[in-house]
């Protein structure tokens, strides 16, 4: 077991040191004193990319059923065993990762430790049909709460689908289908355990009131003796060309509260100078109320009840750009593109302006900050650069790449990418019937739409339990 020296303080005093078991899992530490909580996060380096056609939300099931029960913990004990102790858990499932994470008490640590390992190296044992009808059932009915029954509820995963094309790794989105997953087998889920669910495929982050030289122990003593698995096919090939080429467009009549236009463009991949001047030109355009186009469509015109700009950043594949306005009551949707398209094309000719860009600069950092201020969130970044990019320490320098962005860089990535040969369209018209758009008004007023960043963050990562 070697490990590397500790770097000098970077995001804020922050510090981390990585370590690397015999069987290849790879252990991040981060001591943070501050409160006396611990933080595990294990990020597995398969997600929905991995998938091949005909089994697509396997991944997201098979997160399901790490929570069924391992050799020493039967059943729903996993839960039990950490809230019974204090603390808090999850997983998700996004296009390029599968992650588990506890909260714990500081003294409550080893307990957290113990249960990932234990599925980690045992789950196959405690994996038979009846889990897995179980959890099929589940996120079927999670599919259907989602996205086929609720107002917009598809809308990401067609324009992903538009995006990214057909046998394209990321052309579907991490919930699967209702027929693949009907046609998924116990044995496919076994399978896809042996290949992916083994520690030279993982990260282990561990933040907080840690001992760090008994937090190594303790991970040598309980993943140390999980064999490590050569099988994993490397994911498919994401690289596309930086421009669709031409503007694909499709008019869905639903039961929607209020029309609404959305837009997904692709933008530089994670990882680069670009993808970060990426996100502060979303962020002027459509970060919040300050933002050009919530001035431009809700304040000035009044067309629209609600208008945003995210990034999700991807690390395979071009990072999706989504545009999401929801019109006022009686606004036509051709105006609010047309008045979207000035606003865009504005901005690629002049660029943003000190103070915006001062503004998202801010915006973004307070973001990342957040991040990293909690020890869950932290763990959560440190094995998101580890996975992705081969280093965790990346994770505590991000905020200062962001800040050395420059004005003319984002104009360029705004005036490269943000074209209308370069996005996908969704138009929605309600049906006779549905809910009137002055409703929509009033739901909007009272904060319940999610951001398009976030929106496009929590579609493209599905929740475990």
């Amino acid at each position: 077991m070697g490990h590397t020296a500790t770097p000098p303080p970077a995001g804020g005093g922050l510090t981390a040191t990585e370590h690397r078991l015999a069987n290849g899992l790879r252990v991040v530490l981060s001591e943070d004193r501050l409160t006396p909580v611990a933080a595990v996060c294990l990020w597995y380096d398969v997600g929905s990319r991995h998938e091949v056609p005909g089994r697509t939300g396997l991944a997201h099931l098979f997160e399901h059923l790490m929570f069924q029960g391992s050799a020493q913990v039967p059943g729903n004990g996993h839960f039990e065993l950490v809230q019974g102790a204090g603390g808090s858990l999850n997983g998700t499932t996004s296009f390029e990762r599968t992650n588990y994470f506890e909260t714990m008490p500081a003294h409550q640590l080893e307990l957290a430790l113990w249960l990932e390992a234990d599925r980690m190296g045992s789950l196959l044992t405690a994996l038979d049909e009846e889990s897995m009808e179980n959890q099929r059932d589940v996120v079927k009915n999670e599919r259907r709460q989602r996205y086929d029954n609720v107002p917009y509820g598809t809308a990401f995963e067609r324009l992903t689908a538009m995006v990214y094309p057909e046998g394209h790794p990321y052309h579907h989105t991490p919930i699967g289908s209702m027929a693949d997953l009907d046609a998924a087998s116990l044995e496919d889920a076994r399978e896809f355990f042996r290949t992916y669910y083994a520690p030279n495929n993982a990260v282990l982050a561990i933040v907080g009131d840690i001992d760090p030289e008994q937090t190594l122990a303790w991970a040598e003593k309980y993943f140390g003796s999980i064999p490590g698995h050569e099988g994993k096919r490397p994911p498919r090939d994401g690289t596309l060309p930086e421009i669709l080429g031409a503007e694909r467009r499709e008019l869905l009549e639903e039961e929607v509260p209020a029309r609404a236009l959305m837009a997904a463009y692709r933008l530089p991949e994670d990882g680069g100078r670009a993808c970060d001047a990426a996100d502060l030109a979303l962020t002027v355009l459509g970060g919040g109320e300050s933002s050009r186009l919530h001035n431009r469509l809700v304040r000035r015109d009044q067309s629209a009840v609600a208008a945003g700009f995210g990034l999700l950043r991807l690390a395979g594949a071009p990072s999706l750009g989504w545009l999401d306005v929801k019109a006022s009551a009686g606004a036509e949707v051709s105006a609010i593109e047309a008045a979207v398209d000035d606003e865009l094309a504005r901005f690629a000719a002049e660029g943003p302006t000190a103070e915006e860009m001062e503004r998202a600069q801010a915006q973004l950092e307070r973001e990342w900050l957040d991040r990293l201020a909690t020890v869950g969130g932290r763990a959560d970044e440190l094995c998101r650069y580890a996975v992705l990019f081969g280093d965790p320490q990346l994770a505590l320098t991000a905020v200062q790449r962001v800040l050395e962005i420059t004005p003319q860089e984002v104009q360029e990535v705004a005036a490269a990418r943000l074209r209308p040969d370069n996005r996908a369209v969704l138009v929605y018209e309600p049906v006779e019937g549905a809910e009137s758009a002055e409703s929509a008004d009033n739901r909007e007023e009272s904060g319940e739409q999610a951001g398009p960043a976030e929106h496009a963050e929590i579609a493209a990562e599905e929740t475990g339990q």
